[in-house]
């Protein structure tokens, strides 16, 4: 075993948000969920990950009951799964250990959000010196407000700004950043595709 698939904060944290009505793909958990059949077809380790921040009260606090793995996801019985509190899923957690001792060197990486959890695992992955593969259909994220947008605006008062950057354009900003410096990019249908031509 020597590649892991890491499935980054889907969470139904994300779903209790008003903002999730403007999430780039409401359906990134069948795509993860594809993402984790192949990798265990090919008998890789697959590690869950959920975003968590105690005391918050907000939707990523433990105790409001939303820190889970959304209903629809396909965990195994002792599939790792971690809980983090920094944006990485290395910084606050056993993950590098995990890794190692299960003589991982290349990761894909999939999950919420493209520019924000993902990619700072990927950024980081690939500082520590694994060979990393960003599943960019496998991620989901939302508009973000310009700096100086208000604090607390609403979702239409988000998507009415002209200065609002979308989502399509997060994600392409995010590829361009990541690719041939920090991963390789890639889409579930090639890395299935990649898979047939193995087998």
């Amino acid at each position: 075993m020597t590649r892991a698939l890491i499935v980054i904060d889907v969470q139904e944290s994300f779903r209790a948000r008003p903002l999730w009505e403007t999430i780039s793909d409401p359906k990134v958990a069948e795509k993860a969920n594809r993402l984790v059949r192949l990798a265990r077809q090919a008998g890789d380790l697959v590690v869950w990950v959920l975003h968590t921040a105690p005391g918050s009260g907000d939707v990523f606090d433990p105790a409001l009951g939303h820190v889970r793995l959304m209903d629809e996801l396909e965990r195994a019985e002792g599939e790792p799964l971690l809980h983090k509190t920094s944006h990485n899923a290395f910084t606050t957690t056993n993950l590098q250990q995990l890794l190692t001792e299960h003589g991982v060197h290349e990761v894909a990486v999939c999950g919420i959000r493209t520019e924000q959890c993902v990619e700072t695992t990927a950024r980081v992955a690939s500082d520590l010196g694994y060979r990393v593969t960003f599943v960019t259909d496998a991620t989901a994220t939302n508009p973000i407000p310009h700096r100086d947008a208000p604090a607390g605006q609403s979702v239409a008062a988000l998507l009415a700004d002209p200065r609002t950057l979308p989502a399509d354009e997060i994600i392409r900003r995010t590829e361009y950043a990541l690719a041939g410096r920090f991963a390789t990019i890639a889409t579930v249908d090639e890395l299935e595709a990649a898979a047939a031509h193995r087998a």
